[in-house]
């Protein structure tokens, strides 16, 4: 690796991609930032150069429209910017009777959650291969571990990217790559009133983002990992496991009934 190299990161005007991106200039890495606000991301990459002193990027992209994510690497290739750390944030949910939803939104979203995490990861993961470094932080969700009615095409995309994820770390082990699957449970982000979610009161409340970073990135340096940041996401994810399939799914559908 070169000093050259930049960390990338989608979804970085807000939330938890925002707050990867303090962390990782903090840490003087070079950054890559990804989402649909040209200037939300123009201004946080000022910002995290000036105070920093590190280069940033910003590249606004939707990532939820077909062909997005190779015309983002082919603009990487243009620049010549070397990425050895993919973050994989954006994605949203939506909450409701399946068949009420808009189709073209699931659609959408199934896009951004699932098919620009395998592309993206697909067109930088050569680079890193032939290097023999580099990491992929995936973003998921505790709701990838069980069924959720009423948020069903948001929760099958969590699952599918923790599954995705647990799958290509051991893939890319042998070649030195690191991959952390990251699965956060409710989050202080603007992601409940996108999505129409009712906020839930918590033990010990909504998490912050920076706590959600904070695990991702001790993981990484630790290595690859299936992350799941506090305690009593973690006893509940293990709690399912010994709860009958069935009896889980309708706790959940009692809990995100609209």
């Amino acid at each position: 690796m070169t000093a050259e190299t930049y960390a990338l990161i989608t979804g970085a005007s807000s939330g938890i991609g925002e707050c990867f991106a303090h962390a990782l200039a903090a840490r003087k890495r070079n950054l890559v930032l990804v989402a649909r606000s040209k200037e939300k991301l123009e201004a946080l990459a000022q910002q995290l150069s000036s105070q920093r002193g590190v280069k940033a990027v910003a590249l606004a992209s939707d990532l939820s429209v077909p062909g997005a994510a190779a015309s983002l690497a082919e603009k990487l290739r243009d620049e010549r910017i070397d990425v050895d750390l993919l973050i994989n944030n954006a994605g949203f949910g939506g909450r409701g009777e399946f068949w009420d939803l808009p189709l073209d939104r699931q659609a959408e979203m199934m896009r951004l959650n699932v098919q620009a995490v395998v592309a993206l990861t697909h067109l930088l993961m050569p680079a890193m291969i032939e290097r023999r470094a580099g990491a992929v932080v995936n973003v998921s969700s505790t709701a990838s571990f069980q069924p959720v009615p009423y948020t069903a095409v948001y929760a099958a995309s969590k699952a599918f990217v923790t599954s995705f994820s647990m799958s290509l770390a051991e893939e890319v082990r042998p070649y030195g790559i690191r991959v952390v699957t990251l699965c956060p449970g409710g989050t202080r982000t603007n992601f409940f009133v996108a999505g129409h979610y009712r906020k839930r009161t918590l033990p010990g409340g909504l998490q912050a983002p920076e706590e959600v970073v904070a695990a991702a990135l001790t993981a990484l340096d630790r290595g690859s990992g299936l992350v799941v940041p506090r305690f009593m996401n973690k006893l509940s994810v293990f709690v399912q496991r010994l709860i009958p399939r069935e009896l889980v799914t309708r706790i959940a559908a009692r809990l995100f009934r609209p």
